[in-house]
């Protein structure tokens, strides 16, 4: 067990004694995350530090180590603020020099003053993130994300901090931000330096930009308060303003990050209210920032804790079972591939079975369900996305739920999820494009706003007659964007500005879908069962939990593996082909060609295998003929084409 001392309970505390050890030598910042760094390493420390997507805020420490496995939902503009700042004793005349990273507030001693015109001052630059809990994540990811870290670190109300607001609801929340006063009224008293925005000092515009959440001018255009902003509809979970320090133009919107920070909490964020602010002694730049983009930007800090971050990566997945990055040679990560490959083909068997169950006995299906769940886009060549695999599952009952509970079966295997039921009214309705709010200065989200590898579920069963407007047909339009190019066009008023994207497409469908797709498979249920529900239901509880945990594994792991094809299978490929054609030249075509390459891959990485064998390229060419007859065989029943 690490020492979860003051690096964890008081990280500012280690903070200034690097500082103070290291002025005015400007390498102590770097020493600083470094020190961090190294204690993260330590003992799988990572655990012990809490997490806010497991432990609500209003038990956690101010100023306190916490982490955050989020999603980036918006940037704001950068920020300045005071990197070092000087305060003096007017009694004493005593000079002491003060670090402002990792703070809100300036800090200084009882009968200290921020010296303005210090020539010590150095005004530092930080970028904003507005990050929400990763888009439909799965509620065992949660879980298991909460299970594996210690007792110690599920924080609870403890004896060496009494939570300020024991278990305030967001109701709470919501009524003291539309009454300010009652706040000002538990904070009277609260002066001196500590109640100065530290960034106020050293620029304008920007003076107590994380106040004011008591402004509450709502425009046709703006959405309603205290609105959290997340892309999917029924999300829970904190949103939070990360405040980054370095490297932050590696990231862009939609990332997934684990950060490691500076939790602040500090209810002076909250308190300046309209009366304040305009009694205040602002600067004329102060009035450019609408009242609605300051009510967005400076949100009341019990609803949006900000989150000074020390150390930030990009994850490549957020599955708990996995090693969090998989490119690292360690001899851990190795060790873990290396036994769970081992025993892939009984995993991949069983995984079969139940999916073969799942969609009624059709193992056909269940085959290239497979290969779906495990594809990504692995490249892009100008901007054809190479590697997605978008289904259509036609023949889908209409009557009997069908996909609702196929989806909550998917729901259990995949880190992230939705489940979209497309009707006239959600079409026309929905906002499935994000757009950008130039009143409040913020992205506004939208359904498509979703991470990489987000297994999304089209239900069409129960799309009924009727007319789409304008909104649908820009729905519609841009789920076939996303669908054909993996990108977003996000609307910016007056231009539209491509966003890549990596989200695996699953269609439901009674005939052939209406959006287009890499691949028809045509449903043949070999049994009907009389209780849909119970059927599928019967299904989760068979299955133990470690063999769940296997299927989970195995989906996420395949996915992040190298692939590829020798020169010698790619000639013996161009040759078979060749006689492909020559037997039959109208009915195989060139797309052809690349949907059994496609296929070939992932029933390639299905198995284990990194590189494409003879016998796999075989079996690839038999599903596909299976797949095509089936077709075929459904276009004959019906007389007309699927």
């Amino acid at each position: 067990m690490p020492c979860v001392g003051d690096w964890l309970n008081s990280p500012l505390s280690i903070v200034q004694g690097i500082f103070a050890q290291n002025v005015p030598n400007s390498d102590w910042e770097k020493k600083v995350t470094e020190y961090f760094k190294e204690k993260l390493k330590e003992n799988n420390a990572t655990n012990w530090v809490p997490s806010l997507n497991d432990v609500p805020v209003h038990y956690l420490k101010p100023n306190s180590l916490v982490k955050f496995r989020c999603m980036i939902q918006d940037m704001f503009d950068p920020e300045f603020y005071m990197g070092v700042y000087e305060t003096v004793d007017p009694n004493t005349n005593a000079r002491v020099l003060h670090f402002g990273k990792y703070r809100d507030v300036a800090e200084c001693g009882p009968q200290q003053e921020i010296d303005l015109n210090s020539t010590r001052t150095v005004t530092s630059e930080r970028q904003t993130f507005y990050c929400v809990p990763v888009p439909g994540e799965s509620a065992w990811v949660k879980e298991i994300s909460f299970l594996t870290e210690p007792v110690q670190a599920r924080v609870s109300p403890s004896t060496s901090y009494t939570p300020s607001r024991h278990k305030r609801s967001y109701e709470d929340d919501e009524d003291m931000d539309l009454h300010p006063n009652k706040q000002k009224e538990q904070h009277v008293g609260k002066g001196g330096c500590s109640g100065g925005d530290i960034h106020g000092c050293v620029e304008p515009k920007r003076l107590e930009t994380e106040a004011s959440a008591g402004h509450h001018v709502i425009s046709p255009n703006c959405s309603p308060p205290l609105d959290l902003n997340f892309p999917l509809p029924g999300e829970k979970g904190p949103a939070c303003l990360v405040k980054v320090y370095e490297n932050w133009e590696t990231f862009k919107v939609n990332d997934v990050l684990e950060v490691f920070g500076v939790l602040s909490v500090d209810p002076v964020l909250s308190i300046v209210n309209s009366e304040e602010r305009d009694s205040s002694a602002l600067d004329a730049m102060e009035c450019m920032d609408t009242a609605e983009e300051q009510r967005v930007h400076s949100p009341p800090a019990s609803l949006v804790p900000r989150i000074h971050v020390i150390l930030a990566q990009k994850l490549q997945h957020i599955n708990p079972l996995l090693p969090a990055c998989l490119n690292e040679e360690e001899s851990k990560t190795c060790e873990f591939v290396s036994n769970f490959m081992s025993e892939l083909s009984p995993v991949r068997a069983e995984l079969l079975g139940f999916l073969t169950h799942a969609l009624l006995g059709d193992s056909l299906a269940a085959e290239y369900l497979i290969l779906h769940l495990i594809s990504t886009v692995y490249a892009r060549r100008d901007v054809l996305p190479l590697g997605k695999f978008t289904i259509n599952l036609s023949g889908c009952p209409q009557s009997s739920a069908f996909t609702e509970h196929l989806y909550r079966l998917i729901q259990q295997l995949v880190p992230a999820s939705y489940h979209l039921r497309m009707s006239i009214e959600s079409m026309n309705h929905s906002r499935f494009i994000p757009r950008k709010d130039y009143t409040a200065n913020r992205l506004v989200s939208g359904l498509l706003q979703l991470a990489s590898n987000t297994s999304l579920v089209i239900d069409e069963t129960q799309l009924e007659q009727g007319q789409l407007d304008t909104a649908g047909v820009h729905n519609v339009t841009a789920l076939g964007n996303l669908i054909t190019w993996q990108k977003v066009d996000y609307d910016f008023n007056y231009h539209r500005m491509e966003f890549p994207c990596n989200i695996n497409v699953l269609i439901t469908s009674e005939g052939r879908s209406l959006l287009p797709s890499d691949c028809q498979v045509h449903l043949q249920p070999q049994i009907i069962p009389p209780n849909m529900e119970e059927y599928m239901s019967s299904l989760l509880t068979a299955v133990l939990p470690s063999v769940l945990n296997k299927f989970r594994i195995y989906l996420s792991l395949l996915r992040l593996l190298d692939y590829s094809i020798s020169d010698e299978v790619t000639k013996a490929v161009e040759e078979d082909f060749v006689e492909m054609r020559k037997n039959n030249p109208e009915s195989v075509t060139a797309d052809d060609l690349h949907k059994m390459l496609l296929v070939a891959r992932f029933l390639s990485l299905s198995a284990g295998q990194t590189t494409l064998s003879r016998e796999r390229w075989l079996r690839a060419k038999q599903l596909e003929a299976l797949r095509k007859a089936r077709l075929q065989q459904q276009k004959c029943v019906n007389g007309n084409e699927l």
